[in-house]
C-alpha cells in the first residue's frame, strides 16, 4: 500500500482537530503575556524604543509596570498622570491597554479611541487600538485602525504586522502576506512577522519558501514551538515524513500542551509506517481532548493496518459518536466491512449516512464500490451513469483572444508563472507534478476568460438534467454556487490517483496543452482521464466499470464531484497542462 494514499483516511480540517496553522506571536516584543494578547496574537507593544523620546516620569513608570504584565499599577499610574493632562495620548494611550488587560473591555476600547482622537498620528496608538478592535471581533475598525497606524508612522513595522495577524485571522491569505512583507521590509529582525509570513506562504501552499521562513526564525529563536509545529506541517506536505517527525516531536517536548504539534507527530508516524508510535500518539491526544475525532479515526487506521480489525472497528464507532457527520468516519467502517467480506453492511453504513446527509459526496462513491462488490451492477449503473453525468464539451474561447491557440498559450503562461504554482503537496492527488494555488485571485488574467465559460457551460449543464428529484445527484442540483480554480502541470510519469472532490457537487478539467503521446494512436490511453476507479487503499473485491476520456487542447470535461477519477500516467516529453475546477453549492 502506497504511503500516499493513507492521507485519504483522514480530512483536511476534522472537527475537534487542533489547528495546524498558528497565529505567529509577538514574541520580539517586552510586553508579558495578558488577556488581550491571549484573544489575538498581535499583543501590544511596549518596549523602550516605542515610547516617545520625551515623556513625564509617571507615563514612563506606567509604560515599565505594563511591560512587566502589571495592569493594575500601570492603570493606576497612567490615570494620575491623565490627572495632570487629561488629553496625553500616551497616557491614554498605555491607560487603554492596562483596562483592557485587566477586564475593562468597553473602558479599554474608550481609552484607545480617545488616544488617537488626541493624536491621530500615534502609530502606537492606533496599533494597540486595532488590537482591542480584534480581540473583539470588529475587524474592519481594527483593519481602519493599522491603516491609520502605517499611514501615521510607515516605519512602524508593528502596525504592518498586526494588519498581517488581521488578514490571516479572515483568511485573507494574499493580503496577509503583503503586510508581513511590508513588516519585514521595515524590520528584517521582526521574527514574528517572519513567521507570519510562513504561514500565509503555507496556506498558499508555497511550501518551499514557507519552509526556509519557519527554519529562518527558528535559527534566530528555536524556542518556537508553534513555528516548529507548522513548519513540521510542511515537511509532511512535502513528503518529508522523518523531518515532520523530527520537528513536530521537538515542538510538544518543548510545549506538551502543543496538542497540534503531538498529533503532527502522530501523522508523520502513520505515514512512515510507525503504526504503534501513531496510535500511542493519537491516545495522548485524546487523553488531552476528548472529543478530538480526527485522532479516534487514525487511530481505527493505525489498528486496521496492524489487522487488528475488531479493535479497528470499535475506533471507528468511537469516532462517529464523536463526531455523526464526519463523513470520513462513515467511509473507513465501510471500507472495513469489505475488508471483511460484508459488502452489504458496507452499504447500510452508506445508506444509513445518506439518509441523514443526502447527496453526501464521499458516501455516495463509496456506496457505488459497495453495490459493485454485492455484484448489484444495475445500481452501479445508475449512481455512477457515464453517459449522462460525464459531458465533454469544447470551449468558445473570449472575443479578445484571435483564436482558441492563442486563449491556450495565454492560459499556460498564467499558469506557470503563477507565483502559487509548486510541487504538490501529499494531501493533493496529484503526484509528480506541480500543483497551483487559487487562479480566480487577482491579477486573473486570461483565467477571468475561462471563469466565464465555466459558469455558461456549468449552468447549461445543470439546466440539462431538469428537475429529476430520483436521483441523489440531481435531486441535489443547487441554485446558486461558488467556483474554485486551480492548474496542474505534469510532466514524464506525471499522474494523478484517484480520488473525489467532497466540497463541490460539480466538477470540471479544462486541457490547454498536451503531450502529443496523449493524442498518440499508439499511445494508448496514456495521459487520459478515467473515471470509475476506487483508490488502491480500499477493500473492494472487485473493479467497477470505468469510462475513459481522451483530452485534447480546448475540451472541457465536466463530471459530478463524486465520481472517483484519475489520470493514467503518461511516460513521454513533453507537459499536461490542465485546469480544474469545482463548483460548490453556495
Amino acid at each position: 500500500m502506497k504511503k500516499s494514499k493513507q492521507r485519504k483516511t483522514r480530512p483536511a480540517k476534522p472537527k475537534g482537530r487542533p489547528k495546524q496553522k498558528q497565529m505567529p506571536k509577538a514574541t520580539g516584543q517586552t510586553a508579558a503575556p495578558a488577556s488581550a494578547a491571549d484573544l489575538y496574537s498581535g499583543g501590544f507593544d511596549f518596549s523602550a524604543s516605542a515610547a516617545p523620546a520625551v515623556e513625564a516620569d509617571v507615563v514612563n513608570q506606567a509604560r515599565a509596570e505594563l511591560a512587566q504584565g502589571n495592569h493594575k499599577q500601570a492603570l493606576d499610574l497612567a490615570r494620575q498622570a491623565l490627572k495632570t493632562n487629561p488629553e496625553d495620548s500616551d497616557a491614554l494611550n498605555i491607560a487603554g491597554v492596562a483596562a483592557f488587560q485587566g477586564g475593562g473591555q468597553q473602558e479599554g476600547l474608550d481609552l484607545l479611541r480617545t488616544a488617537v482622537a488626541f493624536a491621530p498620528g500615534n502609530a502606537e496608538a492606533q496599533t494597540h487600538l486595532g488590537n482591542v478592535l480584534a480581540a473583539l471581533d470588529m475587524y474592519a475598525e481594527a483593519e481602519q485602525a493599522y491603516a491609520n497606524a502605517i499611514a501615521a508612522e510607515p516605519a512602524y513595522a508593528d502596525a504592518p504586522f498586526n494588519l498581517g495577524v488581521l488578514m490571516e485571522a479572515q483568511e485573507r491569505t494574499t493580503e496577509a502576506l503583503k503586510a508581513y512583507e511590508q513588516a519585514l521590509e521595515i524590520s528584517p529582525a521582526h521574527n514574528s512577522a517572519l513567521v507570519g509570513r510562513g504561514n500565509a506562504l503555507k496556506a498558499l501552499k508555497r511550501l518551499d519558501e514557507a519552509r526556509a521562513d519557519y527554519e529562518a526564525a527558528l535559527e534566530r529563536n528555536p524556542a518556537l514551538p508553534e513555528a516548529r509545529t507548522n513548519l513540521s506541517a510542511v515537511l509532511q506536505e512535502l513528503g518529508d515524513f522523518e523531518g515532520a517527525a523530527r520537528e513536530s516531536k521537538r515542538a510538544f517536548e518543548a510545549d506538551p500542551d502543543l496538542l497540534e504539534a503531538e498529533f503532527n507527530y502522530a501523522i508523520a508516524c502513520q505515514e512512515l509506517g510507525r503504526f504503534d508510535d501513531a496510535i500511542k500518539a493519537y491516545e495522548d491526544v485524546l487523553t488531552h481532548a476528548p472529543e478530538h475525532a480526527a485522532s479516534a479515526l487514525n487511530i481505527g487506521y493505525g489498528l486496521q493496518q496492524l489487522g487488528r480489525l475488531d479493535e479497528a472497528a470499535e475506533a471507528f464507532e468511537k469516532t462517529i459518536k464523536l463526531d455523526p457527520d464526519f463523513a470520513k468516519a462513515h467511509v473507513n467502517l465501510a471500507d472495513l466491512h469489505l475488508q471483511r467480506g460484508e459488502a452489504q453492511a458496507a452499504l447500510e453504513v452508506c445508506d444509513a449516512f445518506l439518509a441523514s446527509h443526502p447527496g453526501q459526496t464521499d458516501l455516495l462513491a463509496f456506496k457505488a464500490v459497495s453495490h459493485w462488490d454485492l455484484g448489484e451492477e444495475v445500481q452501479v449503473r445508475g449512481l455512477n451513469d457515464f453517459e449522462r453525468f460525464v459531458h465533454p464539451v469544447h470551449i468558445t474561447p473570449p472575443d479578445e483572444y484571435d483564436d482558441l491557440e492563442s486563449f491556450n498559450e495565454a492560459l499556460c503562461d498564467h499558469v506557470m508563472a503563477h507565483p502559487t504554482l509548486t510541487d504538490s503537496p501529499q494531501s493533493h492527488a496529484t503526484r509528480k507534478g506541480k500543483h497551483s494555488g487559487e487562479l480566480l485571485s487577482e491579477p486573473k488574467g486570461p483565467i477571468a476568460g475561462l471563469e466565464v465559460e465555466i459558469y455558461r457551460l456549468a449552468d447549461a449543464y445543470r439546466n440539462d438534467l431538469g428537475g429529476d428529484e430520483t436521483h441523489p445527484f440531481t435531486a441535489r442540483r443547487p441554485e446558486d454556487w461558488t467556483l474554485s480554480v486551480w492548474g496542474v502541470v505534469m510532466q514524464s510519469a506525471g499522474h494523478q490517483i484517484p480520488h473525489i472532490h467532497p466540497a463541490a457537487w460539480l466538477s470540471g478539467v479544462y486541457y490547454p496543452r498536451l503531450p502529443e503521446i496523449v493524442g498518440d494512436k499508439d499511445g494508448g490511453k496514456a495521459g487520459w482521464i478515467e473515471f470509475g476507479r476506487p483508490p488502491e487503499h480500499f477493500h473492494n473485491a472487485r473493479q467497477p466499470e470505468t469510462l475513459s476520456v481522451q483530452p485534447e487542447p480546448g475540451l472541457m470535461v465536466l463530471f459530478p464531484s463524486y465520481f472517483y477519477h484519475h489520470t493514467v500516467p503518461f511516460e513521454a516529453d513533453g507537459t499536461r497542462i490542465s485546469i480544474a475546477f469545482d463548483l460548490m453549492p453556495a
